[in-house]
């Protein structure tokens, strides 16, 4: 069977995740690099395992996001994307090709689901994170949002059976926590967009569509006291975190910091506003 699937990673000196990422997609012939500069080997690891790179300075997700699918020329019409501490497991390959070479699929983009790694272990339940949009056609889809991007698609969409693996802590704690204090500032600004109403009417919790009924949920949860409390009794007790052992208390402990941080820098964003009028 034609592997006729494109492959976009995205990278920001990953020279240590991403032969590994390389390796799991190597049966692509069209895997393509953007890169945001790296300073490390990044760019000669992309390029000695046969990779296009392609150079852009990362200002946003959603940004970065949509210049790929508006500037990149994919060999195929269908692209599948992922991060490089992500891997690509052979049952997900034989979905995706599959997908790819049915000349009757009418659906132009599909979700994803991943196996999230922590302290050794797959967090079955405490990092068990919603499908993502990951396999497109790239002129149907568009992103929104400055992180955690919603998709905006042209046509109808599916959802896949196999799932990424996704080694998020590969860097260490260190580069997680530097990491989630840029996202926590975006989340930050987007919280503010929503209690401004600049954002419209936000789309119903009961919605059919996964990803409108997450924006949803988002846009509910900026209105909720003790969020990072919340957090953290949703994903450790209603969701069975601890069964997930001590890695499972520990990242739901990280998780609750992080939703904190989210809080303190919207409130500081607010008093910069409050002064501002003065």
């Amino acid at each position: 069977m034609q592997a006729n699937v494109s492959i976009l990673v995205l990278t920001l000196n990953e020279e240590q995740n991403l032969p590994a990422c390389l390796d799991s997609v190597k049966w692509s012939d069209d895997i393509v690099v953007l890169d945001s500069f790296s300073t490390d080997q990044t760019t000669e690891i992309a390029r000695a395992a046969g990779g296009r790179v392609i150079q852009r300075k990362f200002d946003n997700w959603a940004a970065h996001q949509n210049w790929a699918m508006e500037h990149i020329e994919f060999k195929h019409p269908w692209v599948f994307y992922l991060d490089a501490d992500e891997r690509m497991p052979e049952e997900l390959r034989q979905e995706i090709v599959a997908i790819a070479t049915d000349a009757g699929e009418r659906r132009v983009a599909f979700y994803c689901g991943r196996k999230n790694y922590f302290m050794g272990q797959w967090l079955k339940h405490s990092f068990r994170t919603e499908a993502i949009m990951r396999f497109f056609q790239p002129d149907k889809i568009r992103f929104e949002r400055l992180v955690n991007p919603t998709p905006v698609l042209r046509g109808t969409h599916g959802h896949l059976q196999s799932q990424l693996l996704h080694y998020n802590f590969s860097k260490g704690l260190t580069e997680w926590i530097a990491k989630h204090n840029q996202y926590a500032q975006w989340e930050a600004m987007e919280g503010m967009k929503i209690l401004r109403g600049e954002t419209g009417p936000s789309p119903s919790l009961f919605s059919p569509d996964k990803a409108s009924r997450r924006k949803a949920l988002k846009t509910l949860s900026f209105h909720l006291p003790f969020r990072p409390l919340l957090r953290f009794l949703y994903m450790y007790v209603l969701r069975l975190g601890f069964l997930d052992g001590r890695a499972g208390l520990v990242y739901c402990r990280l998780i609750s910091m992080y939703e904190y941080m989210i809080v303190l820098k919207m409130e500081e964003l607010k008093r910069r506003e409050e002064n501002a009028r003065i």
